[in-house]
């Protein structure tokens, strides 16, 4: 292929086994279905991994579509900048950003930290994630984690007392972030915050349902509580200072590395805490949130670890340390 030649964007629908089962307020899955575009162009090809999430009216076969009406602009040339106009926010924008970036730093020779003139990202501590189930459950997953510095313990509304006494019961050394996946009331809000902050968990993840969670503003939070469904972009975030003091960026809600960057920066200078997010995915998804980590109070990028198996030249992992990602893999 000479470089004289139209970039060219194909996408394709990939399924990965989960490790055993994941399951949150919403349901469980057994498998990661991820959506990959790839450009190519000049005899190289950058990639961009997403997840299409059900809870944002997404699937695999519209983020297919989304992409497959991108292949004219693609071939005439459009950029990063002109994608954030062209597409929304969401999954599939999310492939094509990263795809883009990936790209353009194989046609350079260089790394994508370079490239947006930031530094070269280092390891970080992520997150593992303790799926929800009975407290029983949940303790013995834990303690089979418990020599990780960090767990992110999914609960599920009722009953959540127990369940968090029981994992910290089983790991009374790990830093414990707990996610109610919109799963509490405001009947149950108090009680649930308090029982966590005597337990000695650190951040609350997205305690009531997005657009229904005024109640956060009207009582004292006695420990610090992060907006995940509630946040997507930079456009969502002035609502949100009362009620939340961090926001968990992903990647998907985004619609890319892009604006996420742009949204991290948003975020701090309100005020924010960054939590660095993912949906059960690759490595490939992982790749380009290694450079949103870096501005991260907390890193949640363990999608891989959840896996059966991860693609090749995946992310290094060694425990809960996750290392940047070579130029093979992206960027």
């Amino acid at each position: 292929m000479t470089s004289f030649e139209s970039p060219k964007l194909v996408a394709k629908i990939e399924r990965w086994p989960i490790a055993g089962s994941f399951t949150i307020s919403r349901g469980a899955k057994t498998e990661a279905v991820t959506v990959v575009a790839e450009v190519n162009h000049g005899g190289h090809t950058g990639r961009g991994e997403c997840v299409p999430y059900a809870r944002y009216g997404e699937t695999p076969e519209a983020t297919l579509a989304a992409l497959a009406a991108m292949l004219e602009p693609v071939a005439r040339g459009l950029d990063r900048e002109a994608l954030q106009a062209a597409m929304p926010a969401g999954a599939a924008r999310n492939a094509l950003d990263c795809a883009l970036l990936d790209l353009e730093t194989k046609a350079r020779g260089v790394r994508v930290w370079d490239l947006l003139g930031r530094p070269a990202p280092r390891a970080c501590t992520t997150a593992y994630t303790i799926s929800l189930g009975s407290p029983e459950a949940m303790a013995a997953a834990t303690a089979k984690a418990a020599h990780r510095p960090l767990l992110k313990i999914k609960l599920g509304g009722d009953g959540d007392g127990a369940r968090i006494a029981a994992v910290r019961k089983s790991a009374p050394e790990s830093e414990l972030i707990v996610d109610a996946n919109e799963a509490w009331t405001d009947a149950n809000l108090e009680q649930n915050l308090a029982e966590c902050a005597e337990l000695g968990v650190t951040l609350v993840e997205q305690p009531l349902p997005a657009g229904n969670d005024q109640a956060l503003a009207r009582i004292r939070r006695p420990l610090a509580v992060c907006a995940d469904e509630s946040a997507h972009d930079r456009a969502s975030l002035d609502g949100l200072r009362e009620r939340y003091d961090a926001v968990n960026i992903k990647l998907d809600k985004t619609g890319g590395l892009t604006e996420a960057l742009a949204m991290a920066n948003a975020a701090q200078a309100l005020g924010f805490e960054i939590m660095a997010g993912c949906m059960v995915a690759t490595s490939l998804s992982m790749a380009p949130a290694m450079l949103l980590a870096q501005q991260a109070r907390f890193v949640d990028l363990d999608g891989p670890l959840l896996l059966a198996r991860d693609r090749d030249g995946g992310l290094r992992y060694d425990g809960s340390t996750v290392y940047p990602p070579d130029a093979e893999l992206w960027g």
